[in-house]
């Protein structure tokens, strides 16, 4: 059984509680279900339905995400297909990061970089990672 695991890093945007979990999936696949805001309440416990024109996310992509019921707006603060990492600012509060490793052929880590203030969130973040691997490796 594969585990998730938690550390303190540093990254652009300050150090982050960082939840990560090893997939056996390409990082390309992976990459999809992050950058993809239909997907996203496949694999995000807390996100009921999103509101996004885009198809794929970018740098300044906006909509909104509903949480608990209550339809809060998001904006993508910086993606970067290059590198597999993208962070957003959710009702203008800088919110999780999402960054991909590759790790070799069909490998790969999936990562949330959580604000340290937010470390409670890692439990969420944990199950994400689980549905995200579920996803990833049907074939």
């Amino acid at each position: 059984m594969r585990r998730t695991d938690v550390s303190v890093s540093r990254t652009p945007d300050g150090r982050r509680l960082d939840v990560s979990r090893v997939v056996d999936a390409p990082a390309a696949a992976v990459w999809d279900l992050f950058t993809d805001p239909s997907r996203w309440p496949e694999w995000g416990p807390s996100v009921g339905a999103v509101d996004c024109a885009d198809e794929r996310i970018r740098t300044g992509t906006t909509g909104r995400v509903r949480v608990a019921g209550v339809w809060i707006p998001f904006e993508v603060d910086d993606c970067d297909d290059e590198h597999y990492r993208w962070t957003w600012s959710v009702a203008t509060v800088p919110a999780t990061g999402h960054r991909v490793e590759p790790l070799g052929e069909g490998r790969c880590r999936a990562v949330f970089e959580v604000p340290l203030l937010a470390a409670g969130y890692a439990v969420v973040c944990e199950r994400a990672l689980r549905r995200i691997e579920e996803l990833a490796t049907r074939r």
